[in-house]
């Protein structure tokens, strides 16, 4: 299987880039291949497309499986393994998003939580647990909203994203607000004697 030149240039670019998100470049490959493709591909046709070997290919396939980046089917009348990806862009998003907190954020919440829980001998460690504490609560912070925008439809995170710098315009009306009505009340409370 030959491949048309957008779609090999699309394949080699993710594999390299596999490298700088934690995955080899075959697994970046593969992926890449499935995504385009317009129909299940079965581990050999993958094999004969990259020109890898058919155990890279397994090992890959195997690896986007457990990132549920890749789904496996049956056809009829074929007892081989057919793969595909999910066709959602923004599903594909939320798992990655999903996963990547399995696997990096949860275990580092995990480990300050126990750091936080010790008991300080030293001011050394308690400068170091309040830096941990600050390090924590971003990191909440953050997985709360996370949280929020995985619940968004897809319409809905489109418009999320498409703020972008309005965001900070919001903020800052938000303020100007706040500052508004504290003054506002400030200048209608009694004066004390």
């Amino acid at each position: 299987m030959l491949l048309p030149p957008v779609i090999e240039k699309f394949v080699l670019h993710f594999g390299e880039m596999g490298g700088r998100w934690g995955i080899n470049r075959t697994v970046g490959q593969i992926y890449a291949l499935l995504f385009l493709s317009d129909r299940p591909l079965n581990a050999e046709e993958i094999t004969e497309a990259l020109g890898v070997s058919r155990s890279n290919v397994s090992m890959g396939l195997k690896e986007l499986e457990a990132w549920r980046l890749v789904r496996k089917r049956h056809l009829p009348s074929d007892r081989r393994d057919y793969f595909e990806a999910p066709d959602d862009i923004w599903q594909i998003v939320r798992t990655l998003a999903e996963e990547r907190r399995k696997r990096e954020v949860d275990p580092t919440l995990s480990m300050l939580r126990g750091i936080l829980m010790e008991t300080p001998t030293s001011s050394e460690e308690r400068h170091a647990q309040d830096k941990m504490r600050q390090m924590h609560e971003l990191i909440e912070l953050l997985v709360g909203w996370m949280d929020d925008v995985q619940k968004l439809d897809n319409h809905s995170l489109m418009q999320l994203l498409a703020l972008g710098a309005g965001v900070s315009k919001i903020l800052d009306i938000k303020s100007k607000i706040t500052v508004f009505t504290s003054g506002k009340r400030r200048a209608t409370e009694p004066e004390e004697p």
